[in-house]
Formats: structure tokens, C-alpha cells, sequence
């Protein structure tokens, strides 16, 4: 549930809820907040085993929808080529990345196009200066 906070906003958070709430206050608070956490996940829990238990087998035929849509959502598109013209084998891309040079290669010190300088960037305009114009890119 809190996957995406990280220790630094926690810290936050616990500074702000003392300042808040105060050192005397801030016990009571964290223990009403836990045991309201845990009683929406047990109504939620609850909720589910009992529509799983209505709904029977239909429950399952309900997932499936959902559970589809997610394999879609972590679809990309190499999964999408691997998955529907490769038939799930990923060979052929692995021996296509091993067969491409990687950037470090072709730019750095491993050769290929190390010949060639990388261009330097132009200086940036002065105040009120105005850039040049291509006649040709007009």
C-alpha cells in the first residue's frame, strides 16, 4: 500500500505528525491509525472471500477479464514480438542485441567509431544576440 513512499518522506510524515499532534498525542494517533488500516483490509478481504462464496465459480470467470487486462499492461514490445511472432522464444532478440554494438563501443574508447570526435556544443547566444538563420532550412 505504501510501496511508493520512500524512508525520507516516512521521516517527514513522523516529524510532521509530531508537530501536529504533539509527543503526548502522537502514540494514540498511530495506534487508532493501524487498527483502522487493519480493519479495512480485513472488510476488504471479507468482502471478496464473501463474493467469492456468492458468486461461486462465476468469480473466477470475472478474474479472467482482469487478469488479462494486466498481462496487456506489462506488455511491451518486445514481449509483444516475442509473445505473439516468436511463440514466446526470445533467442532470436538476444542474439540481435549481442550482434548490435552498444553505445560505449561506438563512442567511447571500444573502437568502431572512435575516429570520429563527438561535435562540441556552440556557445549559448549573448543578450539581444540573434541566432543564425539556414536559408535552406527555411
Amino acid at each position: 500500500m505504501f510501496s511508493s513512499i520512500g524512508w525520507s518522506e516516512m521521516v517527514i510524515l513522523l516529524v510532521a505528525a509530531l508537530v501536529i499532534l504533539g509527543p503526548e498525542r502522537l502514540p494514540g494517533a498511530v495506534r487508532w491509525t493501524t487498527r483502522s488500516l487493519r480493519q479495512v483490509r480485513d472488510y476488504a478481504s471479507g468482502a471478496t472471500s464473501q463474493l467469492k462464496q456468492e458468486l461461486g465459480p462465476e468469480f473466477e470467470e470475472l478474474r479472467k477479464p482482469l487478469a488479462d487486462l494486466n498481462e496487456l499492461r506489462n506488455m511491451n514490445p518486445r514481449s509483444m514480438v516475442t509473445k505473439h511472432l516468436l511463440n514466446g522464444d526470445d533467442s532470436l532478440l538476444r542474439d540481435l542485441e549481442k550482434a548490435v554494438p552498444d553505445k560505449q563501443e561506438l563512442f567511447g574508447t571500444g573502437g568502431g567509431m572512435s575516429d570520429y570526435p563527438m561535435p562540441t556544443p556552440q556557445k549559448p547566444l549573448e543578450r539581444n544576440e540573434r541566432p543564425p538563420i539556414d536559408p535552406d532550412a527555411t
